[in-house]
């Protein structure tokens, strides 16, 4: 991983209340290559390395602990200065979900988080109640 290539895309680019930067997008979407994938919907393996939450649509992960390990990986990879990416399939509301989630292992309170994400990267994130409930055992 070279630290000084940058994201050669800004679609989808999210920068965390720390100051790290991330990427959301539709799982089947072309994009740049990233450094790491954290995938939380069946779609193509990218070429670069990913790890896969079974996670189903407008649900919440089937694996509470693996789900947290691997949005910890994804926020230090981020703050190691990787570039890091979130996927689902529509790229909305699992995806918000999951920029939420490293918002909140930035410091922002889960309704901040909610907020902050629909503000910067989609109006809809977060997609269901139970989505925003699950933000709040995040840590």
């Amino acid at each position: 991983m070279d630290p000084t290539q940058p994201w050669t895309d800004r679609t989808g680019l999210l920068v965390l209340p720390g100051g790290a930067t991330v990427r959301g997008r539709r799982i089947a979407a072309p994009a740049a290559p990233a450094d790491f994938a954290l995938l939380l919907a069946p779609g193509p393996e990218p070429a670069w390395p990913a790890r896969r939450i079974r996670w189903p649509d407008f649900w919440l992960p089937r694996d509470r602990a693996d789900a947290l390990d691997t949005l910890r990986e994804a926020w230090r990879r981020a703050y190691a200065g990787e570039r890091v990416e979130v996927a689902c399939h529509g790229g909305v509301g699992r995806t918000g979900t999951a920029l939420a989630a490293l918002a909140v292992l930035d410091g922002l309170g889960p309704e901040q988080a909610v907020t902050w994400v629909r503000a910067g990267y989609h109006r809809r994130a977060v997609e269901t109640p139970w989505q925003r409930r699950w933000l709040r055992g995040v840590s």
